[in-house]
């Protein structure tokens, strides 16, 4: 369902998409720092904390599998009011306490609705969105999502701070309800269903197509599992009276650095008329600024450096999701729009999960500043990737009605 609308706000549905992905996100981002770091502050092991985070993006990896074949039973509009009632109501569930139990069942259940929302606005607006303007619009959801994340992850650790962590699963609640309201609005549509055998060309296995972004994109979202759920504990080593405030700061500098960044990319896609090509200098600057965070902490040099890096960091996190989305798009059919949209969520979900529990684990071990050398190093393997794939060949044809091809076509005429 696409409409040749010369503003992508005039597209019937796209306005209402936006503001229904920021309230969903506000919901995910209030509680985003805040659920690890009540599990700490009641006696928990800094694995328990990283584990709150991964549960989370297990859930929601499992369920973004799922959701494709979701949209196309029951449509957009279903799924995402769905999404949005699981991802905010399960939070009056973290009242009950800070037992293991409690914070792992309730942060599954939110994963849930994350997952089945995370995969149905990128591709609904995928579905809507004319193809010349879909980097601006796809970096629209950068925006809007990198708005929630500035205002909401200062804004829980705040809270928590003045009036108690209750205040915080409360507002969370509420703000999840607020977005099952606006997706009321939405447009009733369903994912278009694949055709099988409708060429007799090869067939090219989708993974083919699309594993270099995914897992490039993987390496960048392992590094923000780090900071997201322990930049806050790690700055609070280095101040204690303000780290907790100071942290969640941070976290909105890489928030807002990625909503700038990521609409930019989009923009310059559309205008370039195709997307990767700013991958590997985004992946490079990330190596950067998790390095430059990592060296600050262990020499415990002034919070400023860590300011600077997370703006980097924020700002080459933003332009990977927007490059490692759209090219997932040109490579892929148009009804292939679900499975593309699922496979960079469960890919980016899948990296921040890593990053929050396996480097959180290793924090014991090798202390905050060697997790992120470690999430350093990871991402120096996805620059080496994305440099393999752009060698081999920038574009990968699949076997029918790819974007990229049909834009050749239409070139031609």
């Amino acid at each position: 369902m696409t409409h040749n609308a010369p503003n992508v706000w005039k597209v019937p549905g796209y306005t209402e998409t936006m503001v229904a992905i920021a309230a969903a996100f506000g919901a995910w981002s209030i509680l985003l720092p805040v659920v690890p770091l009540a599990v700490l502050d009641a006696g928990g092991s800094a694995s328990l904390a990283g584990g709150t985070t991964g549960v989370f993006m297990a859930a929601t990896v499992i369920t973004q599998i799922l959701t494709p074949r979701m949209l196309r039973s029951f449509g957009y509009r279903p799924v995402m009011m769905a999404a949005s009632f699981m991802l905010g109501v399960p939070a009056f569930g973290h009242l009950l306490g800070e037992e293991a139990w409690v914070t792992l069942t309730f942060s599954a259940l939110r994963g849930i609705g994350f997952g089945a929302l995370t995969v149905a606005q990128s591709a609904l607006v995928a579905e809507l969105a004319p193809v010349g303007l879909r980097g601006k619009a796809t970096g629209m959801i950068g925006v809007f999502v990198g708005l929630a994340q500035t205002l909401f992850l200062p804004l829980g650790l705040a809270m928590s701070d003045w009036w108690g962590y209750s205040s915080v699963y409360i507002a969370a609640a509420a703000i999840g309800l607020l977005a099952v309201a606006m997706c009321i609005r939405l447009p009733r549509i369903k994912a278009l269903r694949v055709q099988p055998g409708v060429t007799a060309l090869p067939q090219v296995p989708t993974w083919k197509l699309v594993a270099v972004p995914a897992l490039a994109l993987t390496t960048v979202s392992i590094s923000y599992g780090a900071i997201s759920a322990f930049l806050s504990p790690a700055v609070r080593e280095i101040d204690p009276r303000t780290g907790a405030t100071l942290g969640g700061i941070l976290l909105s500098l890489v928030g807002a650095a990625s909503l700038v960044c990521r609409y930019l990319a989009g923009v310059f896609a559309d205008r370039v008329g195709m997307a990767g090509r700013l991958y590997i200098p985004a992946q490079i600057a990330a190596f950067a600024a998790v390095a430059l965070i990592a060296l600050v902490l262990h020499q415990q040099w002034s919070v400023w450096w860590i300011v600077l890096g997370v703006v980097i960091f924020g700002g080459a996190f933003g332009i990977a999701q927007n490059e490692a989305l759209l090219s997932m798009f040109e490579r892929l059919p148009r009804e292939r729009v679900s499975e593309a949209s699922a496979i960079w969520n469960v890919f980016f979900d899948s990296g921040t999960g890593i990053g929050s529990t396996v480097l959180g684990a290793m924090v014991v071990a090798v202390t905050y500043s060697g997790a992120f050398g470690v999430g350093a190093v990871i991402l120096l393997l996805g620059v080496a990737m994305s440099c393999a794939d752009f060698m081999l060949g920038r574009s990968r044809v699949s076997e029918v009605d790819d974007i990229k091809t049909r834009l050749r076509r239409m070139r031609k005429v």
